[in-house]
């Protein structure tokens, strides 16, 4: 089984307290479909500076930046792929950027 870094792009904040408790309950529903293959849930997340490779420091993630990350195992890519199928934040209008991990060290 391979390790997966699921990146999430985008989406929204639910506005309302009861809008905020379906989505948070439409998550927990995704994190139960994944079962054993959630190694880590992940979080949100908040402030980011970006480092370029001139040694320059601005805030924010780029044009792109990850709101959120979960890492999960799973036989290969395209099974990742097909587990973030029903992930919240795709109706949201976010997206999921799926990538393999390996070790080196």
């Amino acid at each position: 089984m391979a390790t997966y870094l699921l990146a999430y792009h985008g989406g929204g904040m639910a506005e309302t307290e009861k809008e905020q408790a379906r989505v948070m309950a439409a998550w927990g529903k995704w994190y139960q479909k994944l079962g054993k293959a959630v190694v880590d849930g992940g979080n949100p997340i908040g402030q980011t500076k970006t480092i370029a490779s001139t040694g320059r420091i601005t805030r924010g993630g780029g044009k792109n930046p990850i709101t959120g990350y979960t890492v999960i195992k799973a036989k290969d890519l395209d099974t990742a792929a097909k587990l973030v199928k029903g992930c919240p934040i795709l109706k949201s209008g976010g997206s999921v950027e799926v990538c393999e991990t390996f070790e080196v060290m």
